[in-house]
């Protein structure tokens, strides 16, 4: 069974989701509060992090900004609703997607299997294909996710991978906000949704420059980005 770590202080809800999330196939552990999320996430034994931005001890951010610092593991957050600020301030720290409260258990079962999807590795179905992609002095094995530039290994999460990934191999074409939020998270673009602009704001910083120092990345306002190619 995939393993579910679930940080929110909110008991109640963690027993109906440990229930609910087990008849999906997961095996959800909860924890209460954030240094305990950390601890647990850090363990490096659960493949998703469902984690709620308001906790005790340390809120979702801090315990966000210290998962980043040593994993990769996908994190999806649980955000309030309305609350933009939030939302933005956990993609820019390093979460893959989020989630308003309340939610229908339907679409949190929905969001956890995209991110999945996207972030398990299997090696088998890239044998026949070609395992490697460049571009100017990027690098991306296609087998592990790994991003390189200029032979140096970066810490990028699967969705921004998965972004990447995407506007590299459409170089010089328009990739729109739509295809890219269908591509790299699984799912709709929807009204005032910032995800897929602020991956592609964690990619510009952590990819940085062509090593001629024009940018990698151009933004088409209202439409969507490419990768400028030669």
């Amino acid at each position: 069974m995939t393993k579910i770590l679930l940080v929110d202080d909110d008991i109640e809800l963690c027993e109906l989701l440990v229930e609910l999330l087990g008849t999906e196939g997961f095996n959800v552990t909860a924890v209460h509060d954030g240094a305990a999320g950390v601890e647990a996430a850090l363990t490096g034994e659960y493949e998703l992090v469902l984690l709620d931005v308001t906790l005790p001890k340390l809120n979702g951010f801090e315990v966000l900004r210290t998962i980043r610092q040593q994993s990769q593991t996908p994190v999806l957050m649980l955000t309030a609703r309305g609350d933009d600020v939030d939302r933005i301030v956990g993609l820019e720290i390093g979460a893959d997607d989020y989630l308003p409260k309340p939610y229908k258990h339907r679409e949190l079962v929905a969001r956890m299997k995209a991110i999945l999807r996207r972030t398990q590795i299997e090696p088998e179905k890239t044998t026949s294909r070609k395992k490697q992609l460049e571009i100017d002095d990027l690098m991306l094995n296609l087998a592990n996710h790994e991003v390189y530039v200029s032979g140096d290994l970066l810490d990028v999460t699967a969705t921004e991978f998965i972004v990447l990934k995407t506007l590299i191999e459409k170089a010089g074409e328009l990739v729109t906000r739509d295809e890219l939020t269908q591509t790299a998270l699984s799912r709709r673009l929807e009204p005032f949704d910032r995800a897929i602009d602020m991956h592609v704001s964690n990619l510009r910083r952590k990819i940085g420059n062509k090593p001629d120092g024009r940018p990698r990345l151009k933004t088409v306002r209202g439409s969507g980005y490419f990768y400028i190619g030669e």
